[in-house]
């Protein structure tokens, strides 16, 4: 059965956080071609690129102090609502443990876990009077699973996909739905700052997986515009898991 999801989004006002690449540009394109007005915020100027009727670009650090009161502010002046917000800004360092600084450390989860944190926390506050929204976070196969070198993300990780299953039950009185996407190895640039060639790694990586490869950035947005509609009404606190097999055990 061929699911028509033209206009699905139509009247909906979104939030996508990390919009400039990857998924989090995936994200906000597919949404907005299915009706969305959209707020596509990152630090990255190239989000500037983006810019289109009903897509409004925002270029903002997300770790700094009132990112998240302006970008929920500025869906609102824009648009006039907020309904729904897909937490997908994220980072990864390369490093063991033992040669892990704290400012390392702190700085992934202040990208992965705080910046979620505090724009779930004003988009809440947006949705609340209208007693229906929705939130999608970007989680990990990697929140399940010990990866060496990356504990930091991993971490991360498995604190979102926790605070995704405690807000949502905080908020579903008001008509509120939080889930997100246990995302595998898809090919984007997240691993730049770690390997000459980020994408080319990650699609060679994928190959590990069950399905023998890693997943474009559409295949994600496609779970996450699938958690954020009415098709999902009945989905609630869960981690969906979009990561080629990765986290099914193996037998013996």
């Amino acid at each position: 059965m061929t699911v028509d999801t033209r206009g699905e989004f139509g009247g909906r006002v979104v939030l996508v956080t990390g919009a400039a690449s990857g998924i989090g540009r995936a994200v906000a394109l597919m949404l907005h071609e299915r009706g969305a007005k959209v707020v596509a915020e990152d630090k990255s100027p190239t989000v500037e690129q983006l810019a289109r009727p009903g897509l409004v670009p925002l270029i903002a650090d997300i770790t700094e102090d009132g990112a998240a009161e302006t970008a929920v502010a500025t869906a609102i002046a824009h648009f006039g609502r907020l309904d729904i917000l897909v937490n997908n800004a994220g980072i990864i360092i390369n490093k063991l443990v033992v040669d892990m600084t704290r400012d390392d450390w702190e700085r992934i989860q202040a990208v992965n876990v705080t910046a979620a944190f505090l724009h779930a926390r004003e988009a809440i506050k947006a949705m609340i009077p209208n007693r229906t929204g929705a939130i999608v976070n970007i989680a990990s196969y990697a929140a399940y699973q010990a990866f060496p070198t990356i504990a930091a993300y991993t971490a991360s990780k498995g604190a979102l996909a926790q605070l995704t299953r405690t807000l949502a039950l905080e908020v579903i009185d008001y008509g509120i739905r939080v889930n997100a996407v246990g995302s595998g190895d898809v090919v984007t640039n997240i691993l730049n700052d770690v390997v000459e060639d980020g994408p080319g790694f990650l699609a060679q990586h994928g190959e590990k997986t069950p399905i023998k490869r890693a997943a474009q950035p559409e295949e994600i947005a496609e779970v996450v515009a699938f958690l954020a509609s009415e098709r999902a009404s009945y989905i609630l606190g869960a981690v969906v898991m979009a990561d080629g097999g990765m986290s099914v055990p193996a037998g013996a």
